[in-house]
């Protein structure tokens, strides 16, 4: 029997973005969602047995999007922005009016160098940087009351918290990023998928994870491409 007891949240996927369509976008934050975005947006908040404690976005567009219908469905939950965003890598390589087509070669060179320290652009966020995040994410969560927190933030981010939470690593060194790098090319995670973590307020290493889910989502709103999932603009 799973324990219900203790702190619990949702991580969610944002719903499809016109970056993740192949469209051309004007920077890391601010693709919005596509009309089948929209609708896994709906889809998630439909999926809530109840009100959760908190919610939870990403200050980038289409995660702000995602949440909306929740927040619609539940407004007298509390709302607040965290830094969940996107592993935004590339920096200035991400220029305006690009698609993921023309990002590939910028993102394929990031992951071949396997430097954790490395800011792409000058100014993209280093994979030490993005580990960070997600273990401020996990902390976070950790201090929360019993109840459910949703998240809603990006796949990738995902991905690193999922990947630091099971091999323990914090300060990733140039063979750790390349065993990251593996994991993230065959760890899929769907727009609009649902991870769960439930812990007993023994601390962030306390947090376990309970499998993903995207049931709520229809077969007619199919996943994502595998390298939308590995993209920067996801």
């Amino acid at each position: 029997m799973i324990d219900t007891a203790g702190p619990r949240a949702w991580l969610i996927r944002h719903g499809q973005s016109e970056s993740n369509a192949g469209l051309p976008t004007d920077g890391p934050g601010a693709a919005p969602l596509t009309a089948r975005g929209r609708a896994e947006a709906e889809r998630v908040a439909a999926a809530f047995a109840g009100p959760p404690g908190l919610i939870v976005s990403s200050p980038f567009v289409r995660a702000r999007e995602t949440a909306r219908p929740t927040r619609e469905r539940f407004p007298d939950v509390p709302y607040e922005e965290w830094p969940v965003q996107e592993f935004t890598f590339l920096g200035a390589l991400h220029g305006p009016g690009t698609t993921n087509v023309q990002r590939r070669p910028h993102a394929a060179a990031y992951w071949e160098r396997s430097d954790p320290a490395y800011a792409a652009g000058g100014d993209g966020e280093t994979f030490r940087e993005v580990v960070a995040r997600a273990r401020d994410l996990l902390a976070r969560l950790s201090r929360r009351p019993d109840g459910l927190t949703a998240v809603f933030t990006h796949g990738l981010f995902m991905r690193a918290l999922m990947w630091s939470l099971t091999t323990g690593v914090t300060e990733p060194d140039a063979a750790e990023m390349r065993a990251f790098a593996r994991f993230q090319r065959v760890c899929t995670v769907p727009n609009g998928a649902v991870l769960e973590l439930r812990g007993s307020g023994g601390g962030p290493e306390d947090l376990r994870m309970l499998a993903g889910s995207f049931t709520h989502l229809p077969a007619a709103l199919p996943a994502g491409t595998a390298y939308e999932d590995v993209n920067p603009a996801k």
